[in-house]
């Protein structure tokens, strides 16, 4: 029978992993304010969480002075709320933010985590890969080992979407854009009953792609379909792709980064599209982010932001295999 997170004995087995947590804080705080980025908090309990099909959410309610309630959701991102202040001309700004996802648990997971994230007005794909370089060798060592995997930070890999399903899938997803059973032929395997092209592309993605990305060194999954654009614009050179990447360290994802989509009426079709799907899958919930878009539409200026998971930066830290190891009380 384990022990409880807050005996004695349960605490002092992690309390190294917890110390070394506390250092990188303070590291990645030192490493922000030496670039000029303005520490931002922003509320947990929002109107509207977001409009990820898939996201699940915790609902809460405020009860006002005058007794009237008001249905709120603790936020899955900080992302909205960050941006708005980007349209207020804040500037250069990241947060280290408590989020919450229903639904999820494991070693790698948990409901309630710490999320790091920041946005650089001005910056592009590039740029903001370059910076996120410059912070893991600023905050880890020069190897990391985690889950059995160790990962030299000495040089990282830029690599596509496309060009990544062509070498292990054998499946050009651009060329079979929503056509399932054209890059399941391609793909070597079978559609299963109801599953759509955006189905099967995230089971090729995790079991034939992801598990070979970032293992002896750090790897950027670049140029995203524009069907998984999300809050990414579409590359202006190349419109069927979306200017987005995920970053894997020790085959960890650990980061998802945006050249941030400021068309307000692209982006008020890309959440309509996402809350009926939302809806049929999950039923009805918040109403849309009437807010974020007016915010949208009064101009934010071209950024790029990206959100990485703290509590995973801190298992590549200090060695950890569990979430829950890096965590004061999982």
């Amino acid at each position: 029978m384990s022990l409880p997170h807050w005996h004695p004995d349960s605490l002092a087995a992690r309390m190294p992993f917890l110390r070394r947590r506390a250092r990188l804080v303070q590291a990645v705080r030192a490493f922000f304010d030496a670039r000029g980025y303005l520490e931002v908090e922003t509320p947990y309990a929002v109107p509207a969480p977001g409009e990820e099909v898939h996201l699940r959410t915790f609902a809460t309610e405020r009860e006002r002075p005058d007794g009237a309630r008001e249905r709120l959701w603790l936020h899955t991102s900080p992302e909205f709320a960050m941006k708005r202040l980007l349209v207020g001309g804040a500037g250069k700004i990241f947060q280290l933010a408590r989020v919450w996802r229903n639904a999820e648990g494991s070693d790698t997971h948990a409901p309630e985590f710490s999320m790091l994230e920041w946005y650089h007005p001005g910056a592009g794909l590039a740029d903001l890969m370059g910076e996120t370089e410059a912070l893991l060798r600023a905050v880890l060592p020069p190897t990391v080992r985690c889950r059995g995997v160790t990962t030299s930070l000495e040089r990282f890999a830029r690599v596509s979407v496309p060009e990544t399903f062509i070498r292990e899938c054998g499946a050009d997803v651009l060329g079979t854009a929503e056509d399932a059973p054209a890059l399941a032929r391609q793909a070597g395997t079978s559609l299963r009953a109801g599953e759509s092209w955006e189905d099967l592309f995230f089971r090729l993605l995790l079991e034939r792609v992801e598990p070979k990305l970032g293992r002896d060194h750090p790897t950027f999954l670049t140029h995203w379909p524009a069907a998984q654009a999300a809050l990414a614009r579409r590359d202006p050179a190349d419109p069927r792709v979306a200017e987005r990447f995920e970053l894997f360290v020790c085959g960890l994802e650990l980061a998802n980064a945006f050249v941030e989509l400021t068309d307000a009426a692209e982006q008020r079709a890309r959440f309509e599209a996402d809350r009926a799907r939302r809806h049929a899958a999950y039923g009805a919930d918040w109403p849309m982010d009437e807010d974020f878009l007016a915010a949208l539409a009064h101009g934010m200026p071209q950024a790029a932001g990206i959100a990485l998971g703290f509590d995973r930066l801190a298992m590549l830290a200090a060695g950890a295999d569990r979430i829950s190891q890096v965590l004061f009380l999982p």
